[in-house]
């Protein structure tokens, strides 16, 4: 087995000492013909990590969690979690695994996980190993969600492995290791609930509070501040996703974080033709977790997090659940305050010319506008900063089907929309759907070009360039109306 990659790195396994009872200690299966696919620099670079020694075999083998530090002790972590709104007890990390945590170049802990490393007790029946599609998707999805400034957990390299995995075919196998601030979840707190162990349960949520919300911990109710914590940033989260049209596809409460970082990326699109009942996963056949309703389902999701906090909240039950009643209530207004401060940087109105009441109007009547003729969100939006500046033909070509988009524009442009400001909130790329699934097929059938081509535009995605207007236009309507994406499982 090859050497570490640098003698120095440090991974920490402090989430399994303080909660062993909820990790499962495990080794990664060894990759046969370990090949890099696809790295993000900037990112080893944050957290430390020199990007050539981990092109090298022994940077390949912590890559792939076979040649760790010295004191690494990689977990298989266990949580519970509604699927689809139905609850299974233990669910649990059956194909990835928790290498240990670092800290980056300032100061903050990361965790380093991985994903398609093998079969763990967690796996129920499924072959713990992954896909270089999905894989390579994951790394796409969340480098654009990032340069989006959306909060995600991060893809630090896809490394394929050498085997091939069975699905509907066999397919070339990958391993992604990724990054994020914890991989802690609604599920986890569910878990640890479901043991009727208090004490665990507390120690749990002392471990959320020192690694996501410190002020709480100060608090006269440390349970109820982390509550309140989660729902303040995935009310935001939310918000951002629906701004740019993000359909996560599969919003389990095992895929909710206490961080507010988007995770797991499996059967998610970004939404083209504005349809608020836009769905793309294969296993949503009821529409569940359809754009619009994504929302709802995080309040919902949160409702079951404030439900297994709920001994901690307060000794008194009735007192409890009342307390924890109103942080969830305080959900949908937080998201929809957060969406507004997002639709006014996207119309351009940011400072005072514009009222909240104005914005507000003007953004809900746009979106109207947009479901009416089904336009394409991320051109619609795009197209504001170039009729701010006078050339209103993109914003028509967009809208012209719709009766009062006329007149819409008429109300925006009297509060004198800033164009730089509108280009600066409004990205021009987006991973369009079609664009993925031809760079995920390149990629799969040994050609990386096109995938590495999308992945420089997504990396910098309000910054129109020239020769790059494919990137920019929407697919093909019948083709991809009913597109599908897949858990990749």
């Amino acid at each position: 087995m090859p050497a570490c990659v640098l003698d120095d790195l440090r991974l920490d396994g402090a989430y399994a000492a303080a909660l062993p009872e909820l990790a499962v200690p495990w080794q990664a299966q060894e990759a046969t013909e370990p090949r890099l696919l696809a790295l993000d620099e900037p990112l080893a670079l944050e957290l430390g990590l020199d990007p050539e020694a981990l092109r090298s075999e022994a940077g390949l083998a912590l890559l792939t969690g076979t040649a760790l530090p010295d004191g690494a002790a990689p977990v298989a972590m266990a949580y519970a979690g509604h699927q689809f709104g139905a609850y299974s007890p233990l669910l649990g990390d059956g194909r990835a695994l928790l290498l240990g945590e670092l800290r980056d170049r300032d100061g903050r802990v990361r965790d380093l996980h991985l994903k398609g490393s093998g079969r763990t007790p967690f796996a129920r029946g499924g072959d713990g190993l992954a896909a270089v599609g999905p894989m390579l998707r994951e790394h796409l999805v969340s480098t654009a969600m990032h340069a989006l400034g959306i909060p995600t957990t991060r893809s630090l390299a896809v490394v394929g492995t050498g085997r091939h995995v069975a699905r509907d075919e066999w397919l070339p196998g990958a391993v992604l290791a990724r990054v994020a601030s914890s991989h802690l979840r609604v599920g986890t707190v569910q878990l640890a609930r479901s043991t009727g162990d208090v004490a665990l349960l507390r120690r749990l949520v002392d471990y959320a509070v020192a690694r996501h919300a410190p002020g709480a911990a100060a608090a006269e109710r440390p349970a109820l501040a982390l509550l309140d914590h989660v729902v303040a940033v995935q009310a935001r989260l939310v918000a951002q996703w629906m701004l740019v049209g993000f359909v996560h596809g599969v919003m389990n409460t095992d895929n909710t974080t206490l961080s507010g970082e988007t995770i797991d990326y499996g059967p998610c699109a970004f939404m083209e033709a504005y349809d608020p009942a836009t769905t793309f996963s294969s296993i949503d056949a009821q529409g569940r977790y359809r754009y619009g309703n994504q929302p709802g389902i995080a309040q919902w999701n949160l409702s079951r997090l404030a439900e297994a906090l709920l001994p901690l909240i307060d000794d008194d039950q009735e007192r409890a659940v009342e307390l924890a009643t109103a942080s969830i209530e305080a959900f949908a207004p937080q998201h929809r305050a957060a969406w507004l401060v997002g639709m006014r940087a996207k119309l351009g109105l940011a400072g005072e010319r514009a009222d909240d009441e104005a914005v507000a109007a003007l953004a809900d009547d746009l979106v109207a506008l947009m479901a009416a003729s089904r336009a394409d969100l991320t051109g619609t939006m795009r197209s504001l900063g170039a009729a701010a500046r006078g050339d209103a033909a993109p914003l028509r070509r967009h809208l012209a089907s719709t009766d009062g988009w006329e007149g819409w524009s008429a109300r925006w442009l009297a509060l004198e929309p800033d164009a730089e400001a509108a280009d600066a909130a409004n990205p021009a790329y987006v991973p369009r759907n079609h664009l993925v699934e031809e760079a995920l097929a390149a990629a799969t059938a040994g050609d990386l070009a096109p995938f590495e081509r999308l992945l420089s535009v997504v990396r910098d995605p309000f910054v129109e360039r020239p020769g790059l207007e494919r990137y920019a236009t929407r697919g093909p309507d019948e083709d991809f109306r009913a597109y599908t994406t897949y858990c990749g499982t």
